[in-house]
């Protein structure tokens, strides 16, 4: 677990320190130097017999061992926005929960609120390692005793995708392949895999259901794919419980104002929607670009099928509550309506009380006109609708935290 103890501000005063009965000699005394080399030597022998038989050192870590009646999850990329609500929920649901983060694009600002409101030891455990070193991905599990996975770690802009596909497929794909292995490895039996709608592409029906065709039209849909495909191929000679959530545009934040959205300052330019509001009503930046209006649509605009946060982890969890040894659920995790840019923009002027200036421009590429979801498979089978569905209350609940973090977790929180 993190430890953010105080630090000893004074020194400590020179004074004898008693060792199992014996009493350290302030070195400043005269001695013989047979009487120094014996001492030394039984100091060293006793130090030896202290530290193996210290139960400290000697206990292995909760985090290592299956505690019967506690469900130990990993949560893959769980101090970025999504991840992050997710281990809040699964702590305040009394699951043991390791975040593995590298913190490329999570924040361990999220870490530490989370260590602050579950400080109780073998609750939360961190570990900073990057998902594609296969080598501390091996020793994770190695060194861990995990009930379930639940992998958000991704890069997830679908502009910065198309500029840097590579980049894509290595953090995505081949990432998801060595998360896998060494679930097989060490017999983890549950996967939560967290996928996107980008898989879907451009469909040309709505709304878009679990049996619509994957066709993905841009490097972040289509690595987000192979991964689907890594895991569904695996599963089919593994006894392994696989969910596969494909959700759509994720906007609000904790409700009680723990957590939000804090995205890298450079990566603005690429992030969500909702970001892009808040800077503009802050006047971080002069004001909000809208890239295409003459999609197919009833104004101009792009439609998106907008799922708060709290709901989409709550699907998650709900996914682990059901999921079966041997078989695979895929589920969509939307609210079953679209809202245009335009109607997302007016929602965000309200949720602010800001003027916000708009700015349009020509479309941006890998984007598609129209998606949102048909969630009735998730309804039927997990017992899942998603409650936070008025736009407005959502991001007023996301500006709440924006105004209180105008800096995110604060200018040193990314940094481990």
């Amino acid at each position: 677990m993190l430890n953010f103890g105080r630090a000893r501000n004074q020194a400590r005063t020179a004074r004898p320190v008693s060792l199992g009965g014996m009493d350290y000699v302030d070195p400043k005394r005269k001695g013989s130097f047979v009487g120094k080399v014996f001492l030394a030597a039984a100091l060293t022998a006793l130090c030896i017999i202290m530290i193996k038989q210290s139960p400290s050192l000697n206990s292995p870590s909760v985090f290592s061992l299956h505690e019967p009646g506690v469900t130990h999850v990993l949560v893959t990329g769980g101090a970025g926005y999504v991840g992050s609500h997710a281990a809040l929920r699964l702590l305040k649901d009394s699951y043991r929960v390791t975040i593995v983060d590298n913190l490329s694009r999570g924040n361990l600002g999220a870490v530490r609120i989370l260590q602050d409101l579950f400080p109780e030891h073998g609750r939360l455990q961190f570990i900073y390692a990057d998902l594609g070193d296969k080598n501390a991905v091996n020793k994770i599990f190695s060194e861990n005793k995990f009930d379930a996975v639940m992998h958000f770690a991704a890069v997830a802009y679908v502009g910065e995708s198309t500029l840097d596909p590579l980049k894509y497929y290595h953090n995505i794909t081949s990432n998801t392949l060595l998360v896998i292995e060494s679930m097989a490895k060490y017999d983890v039996k549950t996967l939560i895999y967290s996928s996107t709608c980008a898989t879907y592409g451009e469909p040309e029906k709505m709304p878009i259901t679990e049996e619509t065709s994957q066709v993905p039209i841009n490097p972040y849909g289509k690595a987000k794919k192979m991964a689907e495909d890594i895991i569904l191929d695996f599963s089919k000679n593994s006894d392994m419980a696989v969910m596969i959530l494909r959700y759509f545009n994720v906007i609000g934040s904790d409700p009680e104002g723990r957590l939000g959205e804090a995205p890298r300052p450079e990566l603005r330019e690429h992030g969500r929607i909702s970001g892009a509001c808040f800077d503009a009503a802050r006047g971080i930046i002069p004001g909000l670009k809208v890239r295409g209006t003459d999609y197919k649509t009833a104004d101009g605009t792009c439609v998106r099928d907008y799922i708060d946060v709290t709901d989409l982890v709550d699907a998650h969890v709900k996914a682990l509550e059901k999921a079966q040894p041997g078989k695979v659920g895929i589920y969509n995790v939307g609210t079953g309506k679209g809202s245009s840019v335009k109607e997302f923009v007016d929602a965000c002027k309200k949720a602010t009380g800001r003027t916000i200036k708009v700015e349009f421009l020509p479309r941006r590429p890998g984007d598609y006109a129209e998606v949102y979801s048909d969630p009735t498979k998730i309804r039927l089978e997990l017992n899942w609708t998603a409650q936070h569905t008025n736009l407005e209350q959502s991001l007023r609940t996301a500006w709440r935290w924006q105004k209180s973090h105008r800096d995110g977790y604060g200018p040193s929180s990314a940094i481990f």
